[in-house]
Protein backbone atom coordinates (compact mmCIF):
# COMPACT_ATOMS: atom_id res chain seq x y z
CA UNK A 1 0.00 0.00 0.00
CA UNK A 2 1.38 3.59 -1.02
CA UNK A 3 1.77 6.23 1.93
CA UNK A 4 2.65 9.51 0.01
CA UNK A 5 2.96 11.45 3.23
CA UNK A 6 6.42 12.64 3.79
CA UNK A 7 6.41 14.58 7.12
CA UNK A 8 4.03 15.86 9.83
CA UNK A 9 1.44 13.46 9.33
CA UNK A 10 -2.03 14.23 10.83
CA UNK A 11 -3.46 12.54 14.13
CA UNK A 12 -5.42 9.27 13.33
CA UNK A 13 -8.69 10.17 13.82
CA UNK A 14 -8.29 12.68 11.38
CA UNK A 15 -7.08 11.07 9.18
CA UNK A 16 -9.60 8.45 9.56
CA UNK A 17 -12.92 10.81 9.32
CA UNK A 18 -11.49 11.91 5.39
CA UNK A 19 -11.90 8.42 4.41
CA UNK A 20 -15.16 6.50 3.39
CA UNK A 21 -16.22 3.08 2.42
CA UNK A 22 -16.82 3.35 -1.68
CA UNK A 23 -20.49 2.55 -2.44
CA UNK A 24 -20.35 -1.42 -2.87
CA UNK A 25 -21.35 -1.83 -6.68
CA UNK A 26 -20.60 -5.15 -8.30
CA UNK A 27 -17.34 -4.48 -9.52
CA UNK A 28 -15.88 -3.00 -6.26
CA UNK A 29 -17.35 -5.87 -4.09
CA UNK A 30 -15.77 -8.49 -6.60
CA UNK A 31 -12.38 -6.67 -6.38
CA UNK A 32 -12.18 -5.68 -10.08
CA UNK A 33 -12.60 -1.94 -9.34
CA UNK A 34 -9.63 -1.17 -7.03
CA UNK A 35 -9.85 2.66 -7.79
CA UNK A 36 -9.35 5.43 -5.04
CA UNK A 37 -6.74 5.75 -1.86
CA UNK A 38 -6.15 2.54 0.12
CA UNK A 39 -8.35 2.58 3.60
CA UNK A 40 -6.46 4.48 6.05
CA UNK A 41 -6.25 1.27 8.26
CA UNK A 42 -4.45 -0.63 5.76
CA UNK A 43 -1.67 1.94 5.82
CA UNK A 44 1.75 0.85 7.49
CA UNK A 45 1.33 2.92 10.92
CA UNK A 46 -2.24 2.16 11.70
CA UNK A 47 -3.31 -0.66 14.19
CA UNK A 48 -2.49 -3.96 13.79
CA UNK A 49 -6.56 -5.07 14.40
CA UNK A 50 -5.90 -8.88 13.67
CA UNK A 51 -9.29 -10.13 14.74
CA UNK A 52 -11.62 -9.11 12.05
CA UNK A 53 -13.86 -11.69 10.05
CA UNK A 54 -11.67 -11.51 6.91
CA UNK A 55 -8.70 -12.42 8.97
CA UNK A 56 -10.45 -15.24 10.23
CA UNK A 57 -11.12 -16.13 6.90
CA UNK A 58 -7.08 -15.76 6.45
CA UNK A 59 -6.41 -17.72 9.33
CA UNK A 60 -8.54 -20.72 8.10
CA UNK A 61 -6.50 -20.55 4.59
CA UNK A 62 -3.24 -20.53 6.62
CA UNK A 63 -4.37 -23.68 8.68
CA UNK A 64 -5.31 -25.51 5.47
CA UNK A 65 -1.83 -25.00 3.78
CA UNK A 66 0.07 -27.72 5.98
CA UNK A 67 -3.41 -30.04 5.70
CA UNK A 68 -2.73 -29.20 2.06
CA UNK A 69 0.91 -30.40 2.17
CA UNK A 70 0.08 -33.90 4.12
CA UNK A 71 -2.33 -35.26 2.26
CA UNK A 72 -0.58 -33.90 -1.36
CA UNK A 73 2.80 -35.57 0.03
CA UNK A 74 1.68 -38.66 1.78
CA UNK A 75 -0.28 -40.03 -1.71
CA UNK A 76 1.55 -41.85 -4.79
CA UNK A 77 1.32 -39.58 -7.40
CA UNK A 78 0.32 -35.95 -6.12
CA UNK A 79 -2.62 -35.85 -8.28
CA UNK A 80 -5.42 -37.53 -4.92
CA UNK A 81 -8.69 -35.31 -5.26
CA UNK A 82 -8.92 -34.26 -1.81
CA UNK A 83 -5.62 -32.39 -1.72
CA UNK A 84 -6.69 -30.65 -5.22
CA UNK A 85 -9.65 -29.58 -3.73
CA UNK A 86 -8.25 -28.31 -0.80
CA UNK A 87 -6.16 -26.38 -2.97
CA UNK A 88 -8.41 -25.07 -5.20
CA UNK A 89 -10.22 -24.33 -1.61
CA UNK A 90 -7.33 -22.12 0.15
CA UNK A 91 -6.76 -20.78 -3.59
CA UNK A 92 -10.44 -19.30 -4.51
CA UNK A 93 -11.04 -17.85 -0.60
CA UNK A 94 -8.92 -15.18 -1.20
CA UNK A 95 -12.19 -13.70 -2.58
CA UNK A 96 -13.89 -14.22 0.19
CA UNK A 97 -11.84 -12.44 2.82
CA UNK A 98 -11.57 -9.98 0.18
CA UNK A 99 -15.28 -9.71 0.21
CA UNK A 100 -15.69 -9.86 3.95
CA UNK A 101 -13.33 -6.98 4.04
CA UNK A 102 -15.46 -4.42 1.43
CA UNK A 103 -18.69 -5.78 3.00
CA UNK A 104 -17.66 -5.12 6.83
CA UNK A 105 -15.43 -2.14 6.22
CA UNK A 106 -13.13 -4.83 8.58
CA UNK A 107 -10.08 -3.32 6.94
CA UNK A 108 -6.42 -3.60 8.73
CA UNK A 109 -3.23 -3.29 8.45
CA UNK A 110 -2.75 -7.04 9.54
CA UNK A 111 -4.71 -8.21 7.29
CA UNK A 112 -3.15 -6.70 4.08
CA UNK A 113 0.25 -8.34 5.05
CA UNK A 114 -1.77 -11.82 5.90
CA UNK A 115 -3.34 -12.22 2.41
CA UNK A 116 -0.28 -11.89 0.11
CA UNK A 117 1.37 -14.05 2.46
CA UNK A 118 -0.91 -16.77 2.64
CA UNK A 119 -1.27 -16.94 -1.23
CA UNK A 120 2.61 -17.28 -1.38
CA UNK A 121 2.85 -19.72 0.90
CA UNK A 122 -0.02 -21.46 -0.93
CA UNK A 123 2.00 -21.02 -4.27
CA UNK A 124 4.92 -22.49 -2.45
CA UNK A 125 3.19 -25.41 -1.06
CA UNK A 126 2.31 -26.26 -4.64
CA UNK A 127 5.43 -25.81 -6.07
CA UNK A 128 6.87 -28.24 -3.48
CA UNK A 129 4.51 -30.88 -4.33
CA UNK A 130 4.86 -30.52 -7.86
CA UNK A 131 8.86 -30.71 -7.38
CA UNK A 132 8.51 -33.76 -5.21
CA UNK A 133 6.63 -35.52 -8.08
CA UNK A 134 7.50 -33.60 -10.96
CA UNK A 135 4.20 -33.14 -12.29
CA UNK A 136 5.47 -29.63 -13.79
CA UNK A 137 9.12 -28.77 -15.27
CA UNK A 138 11.42 -28.42 -12.32
CA UNK A 139 13.70 -25.28 -13.96
CA UNK A 140 10.36 -23.44 -14.34
CA UNK A 141 9.46 -24.41 -10.73
CA UNK A 142 13.15 -23.38 -9.64
CA UNK A 143 12.48 -19.79 -11.52
CA UNK A 144 9.74 -19.53 -9.68
CA UNK A 145 10.53 -20.19 -6.28
CA UNK A 146 14.00 -18.18 -6.30
CA UNK A 147 11.40 -15.32 -7.50
CA UNK A 148 9.35 -15.58 -4.50
CA UNK A 149 12.75 -15.59 -2.77
CA UNK A 150 13.78 -12.55 -3.48
CA UNK A 151 10.62 -10.39 -3.69
CA UNK A 152 10.72 -11.72 0.75
CA UNK A 153 13.98 -10.67 0.56
CA UNK A 154 13.42 -7.04 -1.71
CA UNK A 155 9.94 -6.50 0.48
CA UNK A 156 11.87 -6.66 3.60
CA UNK A 157 14.94 -4.09 2.95
CA UNK A 158 12.02 -1.74 1.49
CA UNK A 159 9.94 -1.98 4.42
CA UNK A 160 13.00 -0.95 6.73
CA UNK A 161 13.96 1.57 4.56
CA UNK A 162 9.96 3.40 4.63
CA UNK A 163 9.56 1.96 1.06
CA UNK A 164 5.64 1.09 1.12
CA UNK A 165 4.43 -0.33 -3.19
CA UNK A 166 1.62 -1.08 -4.29
CA UNK A 167 0.77 -4.59 -5.92
CA UNK A 168 0.99 -3.71 -9.74
CA UNK A 169 -1.39 -5.11 -12.01
CA UNK A 170 0.86 -7.66 -13.16
CA UNK A 171 1.58 -8.93 -9.78
CA UNK A 172 -1.94 -9.65 -9.13
CA UNK A 173 -2.95 -11.17 -11.80
CA UNK A 174 -0.11 -13.16 -12.85
CA UNK A 175 -0.95 -15.53 -9.58
CA UNK A 176 -4.04 -17.12 -10.80
CA UNK A 177 -2.38 -18.72 -13.94
CA UNK A 178 0.58 -19.76 -11.58
CA UNK A 179 -1.88 -21.20 -8.72
CA UNK A 180 -4.29 -22.64 -12.13
CA UNK A 181 -1.07 -24.31 -12.99
CA UNK A 182 -0.37 -26.04 -9.82
CA UNK A 183 -4.47 -26.63 -9.95
CA UNK A 184 -4.53 -28.49 -12.81
CA UNK A 185 -0.97 -30.22 -12.49
CA UNK A 186 -2.35 -31.84 -9.17
CA UNK A 187 -5.45 -33.06 -11.07
CA UNK A 188 -2.95 -34.58 -13.55
CA UNK A 189 -3.72 -31.92 -16.78
CA UNK A 190 -0.15 -31.15 -17.48
CA UNK A 191 -0.50 -29.99 -20.97
CA UNK A 192 -2.65 -27.22 -19.91
CA UNK A 193 -0.67 -26.95 -16.64
CA UNK A 194 2.41 -25.97 -18.41
CA UNK A 195 0.82 -23.46 -20.66
CA UNK A 196 -0.12 -21.53 -17.66
CA UNK A 197 2.90 -21.79 -15.77
CA UNK A 198 4.22 -20.65 -18.52
CA UNK A 199 2.07 -17.35 -18.62
CA UNK A 200 2.38 -17.10 -15.16
CA UNK A 201 5.96 -17.07 -14.80
CA UNK A 202 6.24 -14.52 -17.74
CA UNK A 203 3.88 -12.83 -15.75
CA UNK A 204 5.72 -12.62 -12.75
CA UNK A 205 9.07 -11.85 -14.07
CA UNK A 206 7.44 -8.47 -14.96
CA UNK A 207 5.65 -7.99 -11.80
CA UNK A 208 9.04 -8.88 -9.77
CA UNK A 209 11.23 -5.93 -12.42
CA UNK A 210 8.66 -3.27 -11.77
CA UNK A 211 8.40 -3.62 -7.95
CA UNK A 212 12.29 -3.30 -8.12
CA UNK A 213 12.04 -0.33 -10.38
CA UNK A 214 9.20 1.41 -8.07
CA UNK A 215 11.18 0.72 -4.80
CA UNK A 216 14.30 2.21 -6.33
CA UNK A 217 12.45 5.46 -7.47
CA UNK A 218 10.98 5.57 -4.00
CA UNK A 219 14.09 5.08 -2.29
CA UNK A 220 15.55 7.51 -4.20
CA UNK A 221 13.14 10.11 -3.86
CA UNK A 222 12.37 9.48 0.30
CA UNK A 223 13.83 12.24 1.99
CA UNK A 224 17.19 11.94 4.31
CA UNK A 225 16.48 11.54 7.82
Amino acid sequence: MADDRLSGEPPEPERTSVWTNPRLTFRRLSGLDRSGPPPPATLHDAPWHVWTIPNAIGFVRLALIPVFLVLALSSDSGTDALPAVIFAVIAWSDYADGIAARVTGQYSRFGALLDPVVDRLLVVAGLVVCWHFELLPRWALAILVARELYLLVAGQVALRRGVDLKINWWGRAGVWPTMSAIFFALVGLGTLAEVLLYLGLVMSIIAAALYTRDALAATRTAPSS
